[in-house]
């Protein structure tokens, strides 16, 4: 693996704290758990282009976020990847920020393709895209992101069971099993079982990654994924993570889902984390 991309994950996961710290808002735990997913898919395995953005996405792979509360991370590797400028980051859910809380198109932000937060909408709209392209011959693939608590909005479920009928394989949506949701722990809200094996039943050809946390093994996750696509079943990618993976006291727990350090964590935090392409400005 080239030496450079694993750089990159100890400073998105400094901007995803300097962002939500600067406004006291937002959700750093499910961003900082998902990183090396995006850093594997945005600087080695998507084919995007960056410039010039254009909505439509035509021979290019497309990335749609579903659990769109996790938008530090999708913001910061945006603006990594040269999508707009990383100084922008700093207006993170400030007012006329494009920046929003939950990612949205009406700001036309490049990058983001569909507005995303209302949680089980994001494969309904993944497989839309994935129908399109296989209509249009595009040979372009479709990804998304869900949250393992997610996975208990019904639609979720009516959009796998279409895929898995109609042969969608065209499309690889990875679940981030944190095991985390906002009032606790998956298990204690609602036990979601053996989700591979949901997915499975619901004719999906199921990946498990052990160690999301784990750049190397992302990547090798992600790449047998579109390895077995156009093989005539969508692909689902069952991602082992740790929610606020990178900083001891924010690891592992739902505590940090949506909430943001004061003064003195974040400067704990940002000393467990080297400053590596440089922070954005303040």
């Amino acid at each position: 693996m080239n030496n450079s991309i694993e750089l990159i994950p100890s400073q998105i996961r400094r901007d995803i704290l300097r962002m939500v710290h600067a406004v006291q808002s937002g959700h750093p735990g499910g961003s900082m758990g998902c990183t090396e997913f995006f850093v594997a898919l945005y600087f080695k395995l998507l084919n995007h282009s960056p410039e010039p953005f254009n909505m439509d996405g035509k021979n290019e792979d497309l990335f749609f976020l579903s659990n769109g509360h996790i938008s530090p991370v999708f913001y910061s590797v945006l603006a990594r990847s040269g999508y707009f400028p990383v100084e922008e980051l700093n207006t993170f859910r400030k007012i006329d920020s494009r920046l929003q809380g939950h990612p949205t198109t009406h700001e036309g932000l490049p990058g983001i393709r569909v507005a995303s937060g209302s949680l089980g909408q994001g494969l309904s709209v993944a497989i839309g895209a994935a129908e399109a392209k296989r209509l249009s011959g595009d040979k372009n693939l479709v990804f998304t992101l869900h949250g393992d608590g997610e996975l208990q909005e019904g639609q979720v479920w009516e959009a796998a069971l279409y895929a898995g009928s109609k042969n969608i394989d065209n499309i690889i949506a990875t679940i981030d099993a944190n095991g985390q949701q906002i009032d606790g722990s998956t298990e204690e809200v609602m036990a979601m079982g053996d989700i591979g094996s949901k997915f499975e039943a619901f004719g999906w050809q199921v990946i498990q990654i052990t160690d999301g946390n784990d750049l190397s093994k992302v990547i090798d996750g992600l790449t047998s994924g579109i390895k077995h696509s156009g093989k005539g079943k969508p692909i689902c990618i069952v991602m082992k993570t740790e929610m606020g993976a990178g900083v001891d006291f924010m690891s592992g727990t739902h505590k940090w889902h949506g909430i943001a350090p004061n003064d003195e964590q974040l400067e704990n935090a940002l000393s467990q984390l080297p400053e590596t392409l440089g922070d954005y400005p303040l």
